[in-house]
């Protein structure tokens, strides 16, 4: 990769060719118009970013699908911009994870994934993110599980689908045992509430499908104290990525696939991050 580092610089290109063709990192969204001059070339038109993406990274996680399910037209766009190789990861729309909480959401279901499948051999995982529910919320894990036990049956089998939990708490063997048995991975996730990255390794195994899915999200509302802006990193991680890179070694030995991806308030900007990722991680090849 060219470009500067965490410390403040922004980067101005991304690639991931030095990394092992199994890990695939990405960022939370391509549609960042402060990347404007920075990743993208100035003043390029944002119908042009995501093939322009596409030539640097060789997968996304699109944000925008929580808040509603594309159009049939904006998929296929999607498919016809994307080159061999690349892979499309989404979020499970809000309707299902949160308004609904999997209660008698089989429609929205069959509705999503038919929709994704217009991406034919672009499409990567689909994430269900769940909120964090609060003591006074009614929702326990134990009355999670059986909601999330009745919902799993209807994903088809031959996807790739993960879920993220953010009580922590709720990283026990009953949960990864139950998405084990349905092949749905753990997404382990770079937050505030959650375990740090060695963490997930110790209690319960964390593997619980043939992928990985890791994602690297930081603390929205303390960055935002700092910037709303995404042009360069304001944040250094170096330490927090000298301790994923080992993870994501250890997942990368027991998993076909590992997905990565981050966000721009992890530490400012998210293709720098990826940056920094791949340095730490060719640092460790070499000791």
């Amino acid at each position: 990769m060219s470009g500067a580092d965490e410390g403040g610089k922004a980067a101005s290109t991304g690639s991931a060719g030095s990394l092992p063709d199994r890990l695939l990192l990405g960022t939370s969204s391509w549609s960042s118009k402060d990347w404007d001059g920075v990743f993208y070339p100035a003043g390029m038109a944002p119908s042009d970013y995501l093939a322009h993406y596409a030539s640097r990274f060789r997968t996304v996680e699109v944000d925008a699908t929580f808040y509603r399910a594309p159009s049939v037209s904006m998929t296929e766009r999607w498919r016809r911009l994307l080159p061999e190789g690349f892979l499309l990861a989404a979020k499970v729309p809000q309707a299902i994870t949160h308004e609904k909480g999997l209660e008698d959401c089989d429609r929205e279901i069959k509705a999503f994934v038919e929709v994704m499948d217009l991406l034919e051999d672009r499409l990567g995982p689909l994430l269900f993110q769940f909120p964090y529910y609060k003591k006074g919320s009614g929702t326990t894990l134990e009355t999670f599980l059986p909601r999330l036990e009745r919902m799993l049956p209807l994903l088809p089998s031959d996807h790739m689908f993960a879920v993220e939990i953010r009580n922590k708490t709720w990283l026990k063997p009953p949960l990864m045992d139950l998405l084990r048995k349905y092949g749905i991975a753990l997404a382990l996730i770079d937050h505030p509430w959650m375990p740090r990255a060695g963490e997930y390794l110790e209690d319960a195994d964390p593997v619980t499908a043939p992928f990985c899915y890791v994602r690297w999200l930081g603390d929205r509302y303390k960055i935002e104290e700092q910037t709303k802006t995404w042009e360069k990193a304001i944040i250094d991680r170096t330490r927090e990525m000298r301790a994923w890179v080992p993870v994501v070694k250890k997942l990368l030995g027991r998993a076909t696939r590992v997905f990565g991806y981050f966000n721009n308030h992890y530490a400012g900007h998210a293709p720098a991050s990826i940056e920094l990722f791949e340095r730490v991680f060719k640092e460790k090849e070499a000791d």
